[in-house]
């Protein structure tokens, strides 16, 4: 029985978060509380394009994303997904990046407001050093 390309595209397109959700709660792997992260800007199909990644201070790679934007709202987004796959970490190393902060420091304010509902409060430790997130460049 012959398939269209397009009727497989669009199963591709429905089935593959659905297929990553899942995969992901499965194969979830514990990692440190210490983060580093960074974000460097590739070409993918000749679109620059940003390239977020977080690792462990051992190097394991925590999650991964692409935006086409580097501001507040791909950095935020960026940490709900990490933190989505592999727990709130204790502390974020970064650098000077402006965004990346400001992203972080929207993930703490809705901490807060989940501590005035009731919850416990927790928050992410920011580390602004320039060069010590860049065990990021060593993938594995």
């Amino acid at each position: 029985m012959p398939v269209d390309h397009s009727t497989l595209n669009h199963w591709v397109i429905h089935y593959a978060p659905l297929l990553e959700e899942k995969f992901r709660k499965m194969h979830k792997r514990k990692v440190g509380s210490s983060w580093r992260m960074d974000e460097t800007y590739i070409p993918i199909k000749g679109k620059w394009t940003y390239y977020y990644r977080a690792v462990d201070k051992e190097g394991n790679t925590i999650d991964f994303m692409l935006s086409k934007n580097r501001d507040e709202t791909a950095a935020k987004a960026f940490f709900t997904k990490a933190i989505g796959s592999s727990d709130l970490p204790d502390k974020i190393t970064i650098d000077k990046s402006g965004a990346n902060k400001a992203g972080i420091n929207a993930i703490n304010l809705q901490l807060i407001v989940l501590a005035l509902l009731g919850c416990s409060l927790i928050q992410i430790d920011i580390r602004q050093i320039k060069y010590l997130n860049n065990i990021i460049g060593d993938c594995k």
